[in-house]
């Protein structure tokens, strides 16, 4: 441990973000868009995701302002990016940085287009060591295309402006189709097979990448590196540009271009001019290519330290914290709408008129109970009463009296039980059940 370097968490993230940035450089990727933020700096946040993963990315305004989709980006949208792999610091995570965005149908063939030609070129079929020269005298042209397309009259025109005496033989095939790049493969064979010709063109007029894309199957490219004929490609207009073009030994612009080449109308220095400007072309293209990556490496270390990088990384995370702040704020605003309903309900729990209604109900309740309470006591005490009197009546002198006896009192109303209680003249009073006797002693 003492003699190890122990990283800091910013060190480590700015390791890896330097070599993903340095190994991976740039990407072409394609993906269905989701959680898309434009954020109010001009940038914009989204995923790249499909069944199984998805990643975050951002893409800078000065970028996302070049790109030229048929609407906005949206959430479920197909799209073909060209991004950088980078890491944001400040959280740790992976994401791309998006240099240029197109919708997914034409940038995926594109993507292909581009895949295709880095293989093939791997595999050695575009290389000039594999190109053959034209015959320095061409009597017999093939033309493998359409019969009826304008390419074949166009080429046949000049043919006969400029060299008449050069025969044509057609190999009539499908140019665009699903079945084209079969019908073109077989008439390279059938030239080649038939040895009747000195030279090919294999092409068709301009169109789209789609309308095209019969000369950028590998089966066509294919078949055009095994031709023993010489082919020159003459597909589309000067800017279209397909694999039979690279593959070819020799590329014209156009079929009247092609139809100009193996013509004689300029002799046999113009041909050398073409061939010489072709392959002067190439080694131009390979060396701006060359070039042009050195160019972007060197930019690229330029950017690991230019302090535009970090001041998009300090607005990315500036955007961050105004989208966390928003949010806050927006649950803050809920939380304070919903507090006066809470203390309401409280309040409306907690009223006095609330207490009084049950008090008043607990009140009655407990008057009825009293009422009953009351009558039962009431009824309980009668009860109690006559059971009392009857007792009384059991042991009542009165009772006694009328059975025939009676009670005898003296002037001080004492009863008197015996003789001895009473001398002459005393005044006695005696009870019987029906009234009082006064007597005198004698």
């Amino acid at each position: 441990m003492a003699t190890q370097h122990i990283l800091q968490v910013s060190e480590l993230t700015k390791k890896v973000r330097f070599i993903l940035e340095s190994e991976l450089n740039t990407v072409w990727l394609t993906g269905e868009i989701s959680n898309f933020v434009a954020a109010s700096s001009g940038h914009w946040y989204l995923s790249l995701k499909d069944s199984k993963s998805q990643v975050r990315c951002a893409m800078f305004k000065g970028n996302n302002r070049k790109v030229r989709l048929a609407s906005a980006p949206r959430n479920g949208q197909q799209v073909l990016v060209r991004a950088k792999v980078s890491l944001y610091e400040p959280r740790g995570d992976f994401q791309l940085i998006i240099e240029q965005m197109e919708d997914a149908g034409e940038g995926l063939l594109r993507q292909q287009f581009e895949l295709l030609k880095s293989k093939l070129n791997a595999l050695g079929l575009f290389a000039q060591t594999h190109k053959k020269q034209l015959p320095s005298h061409i009597q017999r042209v093939g033309i493998v295309t359409s019969p009826t397309g304008a390419a074949v009259k166009d080429i046949i025109t000049v043919l006969k402006r400029r060299s008449p005496n050069i025969n044509v033989v057609i190999y009539p095939a499908l140019v665009q189709g699903e079945y084209a790049n079969n019908d073109i493969c077989h008439a390279i064979h059938q030239a080649n097979t038939r040895q009747e010709c000195d030279v090919l063109i294999v092409g068709r007029g301009g169109g789209s990448l789609e309308d095209l894309w019969s000369f950028n199957e590998e089966c066509v490219v294919q078949a055009i590196f095994d031709s023993a004929i010489p082919v020159i490609s003459a597909v589309g207009h000067e800017i279209d540009t397909t694999l039979s073009d690279y593959v070819a030994d020799l590329r014209a612009a156009t079929p009247s271009a092609a139809a100009e080449l193996v013509s004689s109308d300029n002799g046999e220095l113009l041909e050398k001019i073409a061939i010489l400007t072709l392959r002067l072309t190439n080694a131009v293209s390979r060396n701006n290519t060359q070039q042009r990556q050195k160019q972007s490496h060197l930019h690229h270390r330029l950017v690991q330290v230019h302090p535009e990088q970090q001041l998009r990384v300090h607005q990315q995370k500036s955007d961050e914290l105004n989208l966390r702040l928003a949010s806050a704020m927006k649950r803050a605003m809920m939380q304070s709408q919903q507090r006066p309903k809470q203390l309401q309900q409280r309040l409306s729990q907690l009223s006095p008129i609330k207490t009084i209604a049950e008090q008043q109900v607990q009140i009655k309740q407990l008057n009825q109970r009293l009422i009953l309470a009351m009558q039962y006591k009431m009824q309980h005490n009668t009860e109690l009463f006559v059971h009392l009197i009857e007792q009384l009546q059991l042991v009542s002198p009165l009772a006694t009296i009328a059975r025939g006896y009676s009670v005898t009192r003296n002037a001080e109303d004492k009863v008197i039980s015996s003789v001895a209680q009473v001398s002459s003249d005393d005044r006695l009073t005696i009870q019987l059940t029906d009234g009082v006797i006064n007597a005198k002693v004698v």
